[in-house]
């Protein structure tokens, strides 16, 4: 406890396989660069004390001492052994699809890493089980990047393969008007499924496939040659959200905004129902709508 620790941990946005990748099917995901918690350790000898800063830092009170808690049960560690300051800053609004748990779980782990109570092959499992505290069970795409900073095709309990575009899309993230509520998506597709398997599965299958198309856009050569067959693969996408009902209301609206303002194609990221969407554009958005869209 007597050494000073910082890391950082990324957002994440989820291009393609939302859902889907609970099931075993592949995903597509990538970090937010200008999305991310900072965790650093200051030593003292007064009881362990949280400082938060950051547009959202506040947002992380309730979650912290929760995942901490869970860390010390995990590893059987006395609260009293910690000292000293942990000071959080993050860009991570709690709530809204970014990975800002899992940002906080792997921000922590690395510290427990650090101290010598986590190790680093433990890294993964370790901060998905702490992540478990808030989805239950945690799939881990979310823990996969914000340890490793990069873009991954991932597949649940297999795969996590670098994916490195070879062309850059004009892809944004932005905000639908509207909180997501992760745990209700997620159990308004497991219902459609219990009620409905070949249709949930049939769903889970055009994911899937969307998720190899976008890859192989991904992987062109050049934007002339990728650009459409990425756009055909969000709108393959966003079909999905349509049949499992979680693009109403604000998202709806906020998609059909989106399109009016240029961009080619539109989907929700993440457990939709709310929260943020991707949209793809073949020329810049205007300075004016740009003021609404966060780039990844």
């Amino acid at each position: 406890m007597s050494t000073s620790f910082q890391c950082t941990a990324f957002g994440k946005w989820i291009l393609m396989g939302d859902h889907s990748v609970i099931r075993g099917y592949p995903s597509l995901v990538f970090p937010i660069p200008s999305r991310t918690l900072e965790l650093k350790y200051t030593p003292g000898e007064h009881a362990l004390v949280l400082d938060l800063k950051g547009d959202h830092g506040q947002e992380m009170q309730l979650l912290f001492w929760g995942v901490l808690e869970r860390a010390f049960q995990l590893k059987n560690i006395p609260r009293p052994v910690f000292t000293g300051t942990l000071h959080v800053d993050s860009s991570l609004p709690v709530g809204a699809g970014m990975g800002a748990s899992a940002a906080l779980c792997v921000a922590l782990t690395r510290w427990l890493g650090h101290l010598g109570y986590v190790q680093e092959s433990e890294y993964f499992e370790f901060a998905r089980s702490l992540e478990d505290l808030f989805h239950g069970e945690s799939s881990g795409i979310d823990i996969s990047v914000a340890l490793s900073g990069q873009g991954l095709r991932f597949v649940r309990n297999g795969e996590r393969t670098e994916i490195t575009p070879k062309w850059k899309p004009r892809w944004y993230i932005s905000y639908s008007g509207k909180r997501g509520v992760t745990a209700d998506a997620v159990n308004k597709v497991k219902d459609l499924l219990a009620k409905q398997p070949p249709v949930g599965q049939q769903i889970d299958l055009t994911m899937a496939k969307a998720v190899e198309t976008a890859q192989n856009a991904l992987l062109m050569e050049s934007e002339s040659e990728g650009l459409q067959v990425l756009a055909d693969a969000l709108n393959l996408g966003a079909e999905c959200f349509e049949k499992w009902g979680l693009n109403e209301g604000a998202p709806a609206s906020h998609i059909a905004w989106l399109r009016e303002q240029g961009a080619i194609a539109v989907k929700p990221t993440g457990s939709g129902g709310g929260g943020y969407v991707i949209s793809l554009w073949e020329k810049p958005p205007s300075a004016e709508t740009l003021k609404n869209l966060i780039p990844c």
